[in-house]
């Protein structure tokens, strides 16, 4: 997929992701040692972005299986279509095998079978990315299940056999820890650990993914993301979130947060009653925007000690 850490930092650079060099050589091993990445963490701390981002600089489609309670074999892996087999039977007329274990193999080919994002994914010619979103979500007896393909690139289908890969796939599991992940998969994979962004990198996401905005209000957003997950709030605010929230602002011609943009920026920052109510409080906002300013200071002022020291040489000589 990359054929340096060098060209991959700069894929990912012109996919505008902000990549620190613990997780930039992850990645790079993970593509060339041809193991899954499992990405844990908090929700809406970019572990899904991740794959989106590996597919955008691989320039490669991504397959997505979107895990949830009780998902079964058929949203993973796909099932037979029982009326494309019908018409089969029915336009062939004379054209159809003798014998009944003709037909029946006939019938149950890759042909006739809706294929699930697991099975596409290792029908590509050329690798893909496979996200297997928020895998914590499922039960430990369909985790069990996933072993095959991530240790072997192969799958097993009943009536088919076993279906095997054309090119192996990059493979990123996410969990948000709603249960712990079992330790054979865990074995499988290389483990990336995903928290909230600091202000200084959401800063720079921020700068990377938003058009028109300037510095100052980046770092003033960075600050209040940092303020309002700090609140204790049912839902704190992800990274998307907060880019969703930075076009608001653009098209509001607004360049920092105040006290009375509360009503129109609640629907942006609080997703639950509760989060609503809390902010709703008298002091609940202005808090939040006094630490924002607050934040936005201390960080500026850490820039402007970090150039000091360098213009200091320079006068010097």
């Amino acid at each position: 997929m990359f054929a340096s850490i060098e060209q991959l930092s700069e894929k990912l650079e012109a996919a505008k992701y902000v990549a620190d060099p613990v997780t930039l050589k992850v990645i790079y091993l993970a593509a060339q040692m041809q193991k899954p990445v499992l990405a844990e963490g908090p929700p809406g701390s970019g572990k899904t972005e991740l794959a989106k981002v590996v597919a955008d600089a691989a320039n490669t489609n991504i397959e997505r299986l979107q895990c949830y309670e009780g998902i079964n074999e058929e949203k993973a892996i796909g099932k037979f279509d029982e009326s494309l087999q019908r018409l089969y039977l029915n336009t062939q007329g004379n054209a159809l095998p003798a014998s009944w274990a003709s037909l029946r193999r006939d019938l149950h080919t890759l042909e006739f079978f809706q294929e699930g994002p697991l099975v596409r994914a290792l029908l590509y010619e050329t690798p893909c990315v496979l996200l297997i979103d928020e895998i914590d979500k499922v039960s430990e007896q369909f985790e069990a299940e996933l072993l095959e393909i991530l240790s072997d690139w192969q799958i097993s289908i009943p009536k088919i056999g076993t279906i095997r890969a054309k090119s192996k796939p990059f493979v990123v599991l996410t969990s948000n820890e709603v249960r712990r992940i079992g330790d054979p998969l865990r074995r499988r994979s290389l483990y990336l650990r995903f928290e909230h962004p600091t202000i200084e990198r959401e800063t720079k996401i921020l700068e990377k993914r938003t058009a028109g905005t300037d510095g100052e209000l980046n770092t003033h957003l960075a600050g209040f993301a940092h303020a309002l997950r700090g609140y204790t709030l049912e839902k704190p605010p992800s990274i998307a979130e907060m880019l969703d929230l930075a076009e608001a602002l653009r098209i509001l011609d607004t360049h920092a947060i105040s006290a009375d943009l509360r009503d129109v920026l609640l629907p942006l920052i609080a997703k639950t009653e509760n989060d609503r109510k809390r902010l709703m409080l008298r002091d609940g906002f202005e808090s939040l925007v006094y630490d924002t300013q607050q934040y936005s200071r201390h960080l500026d002022q850490n820039e402007t000690q970090e150039r000091e020291p360098v213009c200091a040489e320079r006068r010097r000589y």
